[in-house]
């Protein structure tokens, strides 16, 4: 029996690691994408770390799924891994370019990859989309327009390609967290060692702390090794019951 073979994006940020070794343990030939890897030295680094995963220098949508179907032409599941540093500010001193930026990793990026791969996953057998978005727009902040705009573009997208791919029983789900523990974008120094941080998440999340990572890696397992194809569409919001309404005064 031929192993399955699965992609994961941007293999070193936000969910990409607890992705990879989540299916890794679930049995699939895992190919990874990562920015860093234009880098000759960074993809040999992690390849040395992961020797069962198959490194790509590949950075265009196309080829990084020519790539990844290999010789077989097939690929399984699909983990486009969307992420990119928030930009936070006033609209009005906001850099333009910053939202090009970020739409294009978040938005035309993983458009891109999905356009080159639906081909591929209508003819693989059991072929199944896990996109890792964010629950950021459920409580919008200040200064938050160029990340709540890509975002909610995302998340909209999983709900068009899921349409498109239903009639094929190809799943395309999102998981879209917040308060998940990464170095993207909540890192340990910040968040778990220095108290501060640690309250503010105890007090901000209900489950009082951030998500590990293979609570995340759990999911996307699921996502990516469910039997059936009725759920598609779903965008599941993984952050421990945030947001809630703010307390009303005694």
């Amino acid at each position: 029996m031929t192993q399955p073979t699965a992609l994961v994006t941007n293999a070193l940020e936000f969910a990409g690691p607890p992705s990879v070794a989540a299916l890794l343990d679930a049995g699939f030939a895992v190919t990874v994408h990562d920015r860093s890897f234009r880098s000759q030295h960074a993809r040999e680094a992690y390849a040395a770390a992961h020797p069962k995963v198959r490194v790509l220098a590949e950075q265009d949508a196309d080829a990084i799924i020519a790539a990844a179907c290999g010789d077989h032409g097939a690929l399984n599941v699909l983990v486009s891994n969307d992420a990119w540093p928030a930009v936070h500010g006033p609209t009005e001193q906001a850099n333009v370019q910053a939202l090009r930026d970020t739409l294009d990793a978040l938005v035309v990026f993983p458009f891109a990859l999905m356009k080159a791969a639906m081909p591929v996953l209508r003819r693989t057998a059991g072929s199944r989309v896990v996109m890792i978005t964010s629950n950021r727009t459920k409580l919008p902040v200040h200064g938050g327009a160029i990340p709540d705009a890509a975002r909610a573009a995302l998340n909209a997208l999983v709900r068009s390609f899921s349409i498109e791919l239903a009639a094929d029983g190809v799943p395309v789900n999102a998981i879209a967290p917040n308060y998940l523990y990464s170095e993207t974008y909540y890192p340990k120094a910040v968040f778990v060692d220095n108290p501060k941080g640690r309250d503010f998440v105890e007090q901000v999340v209900p489950a009082g702390r951030l998500a590990r990572p293979e609570e995340m890696g759990e999911l996307v397992r699921y996502l990516a090794t469910n039997s059936g194809t009725f759920m598609t569409g779903a965008v599941i919001d993984f952050s421990g019951g945030w947001p809630v309404a703010p307390k009303r005064p005694d």
